[in-house]
This record gives structure tokens, C-alpha cells and sequence, in this order.
């Protein structure tokens, strides 16, 4: 089922009639097609994109948003190095080569075997039970810094979009985005219902983080579900 859903991805993708997406599988990079809808819904004019691997959510960004800025976050080099071939010539597309969270400094990534699900936290006997081929691979240092060591409000455009995909480690990637937080009118933020990396924060937490911060949720999309048809994760929309 997988392959069948992969084929035709591809073939909505050869069919977009957008060059970018072509010229990016020749990379091996297909967009994420599933945030289309909350992009079209939300149309923000600069997207902080914090778990950017190579570019898929920043290629349906680009396609929806020809003239938005994207300050893009991949703190492991291969993935990241993919990312700028995928972007190259884009001077409204800046590729951070770090990750977010509390602390500015170096640490440890597990390095996941499909290296989307590499994690600042160590990968959980559910993440691989329900998504086969992702256990730990090895582990890489990579440069962890909160996100106004990067950048200042004046560079955020509003109205502007927080998303993070980052694999379990979304509350302490939020709170390494907390002094900046009043420059978002949006959060798009991946939250698990049932731990699939160690010391993870589950979707109440998260929902709960941000509505004391004076965001809301508005939606919730693309869930995803193990073989028994219990929900597991999903990505959620919050707005003020």
C-alpha cells in the first residue's frame, strides 16, 4: 500500500505542472503534498520551518506562496545538503543549519535509518513497532541554538507561520521558539498521541503549552494511525 500511495504522489506531482517539484525528484524529493489545504487556508507571507530534512515542506510552501520568505531549520548534513540543491538560486529561501530548542549548544541526534524520524530524543520501541525501518542508525553532533539566537522579529514577516516537525521534540522546540512566539499568528506543530520517542511530550502537553501562551487550536490534520486503527499522530494547526 505504501508504494501504491508513493506512485501516486508522483504521478500528482509530475502532473502539478510546477518545474521545482520536477527538478526535485530529480533529488529524490517529493513535496508535502498533505499541507497543501492548510497553506492555501492560511496563505502566510514568511514561514519559520523548524525540521525542514530536504525541503518537502518547503516545496509545497514555494508552490502555494511564490513570494513568501522561508527560513528553513535541518541540523544533519545530509539532508541539509540535498536541501540547498533543491533550493538553490531561491534568495527567499535561507537554510539554517542547526536545530531548536532551550539551550544553545552541541549535542547528540539520533540518526534514524530514514533520517525524517531522527530525533534530539532517543527513538522509542512505538516509533519503530508502527513505522517499521526507522530504528537508530547512529548518532551525529549537530549545533542546537533557540531560535532568537537566529533571527530578530524585524525578520519575520507577518502576518508569519511557526511550523515543526521534529520528531517528539516539539515542546522543547517551542519553548527555544518562546520569545519570539508574539510574531506568529500560526503554529503547524506534529504532536503524537502515544509516545514514540523517549521523554516526549504528548499532544495535551503541547496544546496545553501554547494555549497559556494565547494560541489556540483550530484544526487538526493528517492523522496517521497504527495496524489496530488507534490514532498516533497528527498535525496540528493553532492560531490566536
Amino acid at each position: 500500500m505504501s508504494r501504491l500511495r508513493q506512485l501516486v504522489k508522483a504521478l500528482r506531482v509530475l502532473g502539478a505542472c510546477d518545474r521545482r517539484w520536477w527538478l526535485a525528484l530529480r533529488h529524490g524529493v517529493a513535496p508535502s503534498l498533505e499541507h497543501l489545504r492548510v497553506l492555501r487556508l492560511l496563505r502566510p507571507s514568511s514561514v519559520i520551518d523548524i525540521g525542514a530534512n530536504r525541503g518537502q515542506f518547503a516545496l509545497a510552501v514555494r508552490h502555494v506562496l511564490p513570494q513568501a520568505a522561508i527560513d528553513s531549520f535541518e541540523p544533519l548534513p545530509e539532508p541539509a545538503a540535498v536541501f540547498r540543491r533543491v533550493f538553490a538560486g531561491d534568495t527567499r529561501v535561507t537554510l539554517h543549519a542547526c536545530a531548536i530548542g532551550e539551550r544553545a549548544g552541541t549535542t547528540s541526534m539520533h540518526v534514524s535509518a530514514r533520517d525524517d524520524s531522527s530525533s534530539l530524543l532517543p527513538i522509542g520501541r512505538e516509533q519503530t513497532r508502527i513505522f517499521p525501518g526507522t530504528q537508530e542508525a547512529g548518532r551525529a553532533a549537530i549545533e542546537v541554538r533557540r531560535l532568537d539566537d537566529v533571527l530578530t522579529p524585524a525578520q519575520i514577516t507577518a502576518p508569519a507561520l511557526l511550523k515543526l516537525d521534529v520528531q517528539g521534540y516539539e515542546l522543547q522546540a517551542l519553548r527555544g521558539c518562546e520569545t519570539l512566539l508574539d510574531a506568529f499568528a500560526w503554529v503547524y506543530c506534529e504532536c503524537s498521541f502515544v509516545a514514540l520517542y523517549e521523554g516526549q511530550a504528548l499532544a495535551d502537553e503541547v496544546i496545553a503549552w501554547l494555549r497559556e501562551r494565547g494560541l489556540r487550536l483550530l484544526g487538526v490534520y493528517n492523522m496517521a494511525h497504527d495496524h489496530d486503527g488507534r490514532a498516533v499522530q497528527a498535525d496540528f494547526l493553532f492560531g490566536r
